[in-house]
């Protein structure tokens, strides 16, 4: 790859034409560092929403602390029990109620079966020659 030409120029200096005939700048009644005015004011604003912003996030990280505390300060109230535990119990909850589910298909399924077997072999039903 061929390197860009930029001819005698380096980062930082100027081209030789702008060089002798750069005029001397005006004198200013300020340092050529300072802010004037305006530009302080609307730092000054620029700062406090700053501030403003860091404050609310600091707010709403204890709100959160807070609360994960008081959360599992209550788990643990009711019953002993850790924060972990009671999320345990929740799941627990899905669990059981699935193996009701389990026992109450499974029961219908052995009924039906018995009350087939009733009706062909002992009632004679259905008779298969």
């Amino acid at each position: 790859m061929a390197k860009r030409n930029r001819g005698s120029i380096r980062p930082g200096q100027r081209h030789t034409a702008t060089r002798g005939n750069a005029r001397p700048q005006q004198a200013s009644t300020r340092p050529a560092g300072a802010l004037s005015d305006a530009e302080e004011a609307r730092a000054a604003e620029l700062e406090s929403q700053i501030v403003a912003q860091d404050r609310a996030a600091a707010d709403s990280q204890a709100r959160a602390r807070d609360r994960a505390q008081t959360a599992g300060a209550r788990s643990t109230r009711s019953g002993g029990q850790s924060l972990l535990a009671a999320r345990a119990s929740e799941e627990y909850a899905y669990v059981v109620r699935d193996v009701r589910r389990i026992i109450v298909v499974g029961g219908a399924m052995v009924l039906l079966l018995a009350a087939a077997f009733v009706a062909v072999d002992l009632l004679h039903v259905i008779t298969i020659s």
